[in-house]
């Protein structure tokens, strides 16, 4: 072979050895890739079985319809019941009773302790398989309990003209946002305020317990209390639906309110669709007569004062009777009707003391197909979200 032949020879070995390594790195290269490819899925792949297991943990969180599906007939109509503190037998009411709330009045923190206090909220608590509302009327000044007694709070809480005569609307914003402060401290999760009704005559009955001013000043002041407390995770309540006006006291009689339907929806609901608007938890309605919107019953046992209620004014929150042992009431019906006749009405929590005598009513009721099953499921739904938006119970 002549040295031309030989050097294409080595020539063409030598292209052939270099494709053969190029093709061999690439291999090399390819397989190095693999296993991180293979460790991208399997991060992948955990990462999404970590995502169901998250998701998986978050479902199993009972709900307030797994809560009510393994709740008895008893166990749900006694969350309807937000009663004022019994003299006796107050953990064993609870438990006998499925009670939804506690309501403290004076006497049951007149003798106490800052600490003696806390412990008989707790031991309320402990009491009760479902968390309870605990609730305190501190309107101020004339309607005031916890801060009637110094150890408790170092001075009575003012009351609302005085506050606004004081300091304005930050004086007002300020006492609430204390009250707030001092509900929490103690385990009070709601109050029974802010008064919405619209009064400007000194001689009424309701006047010293309003902010004095007119439907606009009132709305105002409703607006502003109902936002801080919503704020400050604590419940509101706007009273007295439809608005109490000049009437005289339906503690002590029953009271006739003949005002018009349009003078209270120019003025006396202006409030309360402030305090609905800004997030207000639950409704109290009066025992006044309203002979423009229904002149047969007191208001907190009439059909037509709930459905416009809901209706009208579009409330979605909690409806509560006033105290059903108030003579605007209690002379006009029996006690042991009464529980009933709210819930029929469209109240969902019933404000009593009675509540041994109504709660069998309405079981009765229940059981022999007189009040239906599906609007006590709808009031309880609804006395739980509330308890869920406080941090009561999980929702």
């Amino acid at each position: 072979m002549n040295k031309k032949g030989i050097f294409m020879g080595g020539f063409i070995l030598l292209l052939l050895l270099i494709i053969g390594g190029m093709k061999w790195l690439m291999n090399q290269q390819t397989n190095q890739e693999e296993p991180a490819a293979s460790v991208q899925t399997s991060s992948s792949t955990s990462s999404a079985s970590s995502s169901s297991e998250s998701t998986a943990s978050v479902e199993e969180e009972p709900t307030i319809a797994d809560q009510m599906a393994h709740m008895s007939l008893e166990e749900k109509v006694g969350q309807l019941f937000f009663v004022r503190v019994p003299e006796i037998n107050q953990l064993e009411d609870i438990r006998d009773y499925h009670l939804g709330g506690y309501l403290l009045f004076g006497r049951d923190t007149e003798n106490e302790t800052a600490e003696s206090l806390k412990q008989k909220i707790r031991d309320y608590q402990k009491a009760s398989t479902i968390p309870l509302l605990i609730g305190m009327d501190e309107e101020g000044g004339t309607v005031t309990r916890i801060s009637r007694n110094p150890a408790l709070v170092p001075a009575p809480f003012l009351s609302p003209q005085q506050l606004y005569q004081q300091g304005g609307w930050q004086a007002v914003d300020e006492d609430t946002a204390q009250k707030a402060a001092i509900f929490h401290d103690y385990g009070i999760s709601t109050g029974l305020f802010p008064v919405a009704d619209v009064s400007t005559d000194p001689h009424s009955f309701i006047y010293d317990r309003t902010i004095g001013l007119d439907a606009a000043g009132t709305s105002e002041f409703v607006r502003r209390t109902v936002a801080v407390l919503k704020e400050n995770q604590i419940g509101s309540t706007l009273k007295h639906f439809p608005g109490y006006g000049n009437n005289r006291d339906s503690h002590v009689e029953i009271v006739t309110d003949d005002r018009s339907l349009k003078e209270l929806e120019t003025k006396d609901f202006l409030p309360f669709e402030a305090g609905i608007k800004a997030g207000a938890d639950s409704i109290l309605v009066s025992h006044n007569i309203v002979t423009s919107i229904d002149a047969s019953v007191p208001a907190s046992i009439s059909k037509p004062v709930h459905e416009l209620l809901r209706n009208q004014l579009n409330f979605k929150g909690v409806i509560m009777t006033d105290d059903m042992d108030m003579a605007g009431l209690a002379d006009f019906i029996s006690q042991s009707e009464a529980g009933l006749k709210a819930l029929e009405a469209g109240n969902d929590l019933v404000m009593s003391s009675t509540y041994q005598q109504q709660i069998p009513v309405i079981i009765a009721a229940i059981k022999q197909g007189d009040y239906s099953e599906k609007a006590l499921d709808a009031s309880v739904k609804r006395v739980l979200e509330w308890k869920a938006s406080l941090g009561l119970i999980n929702e």
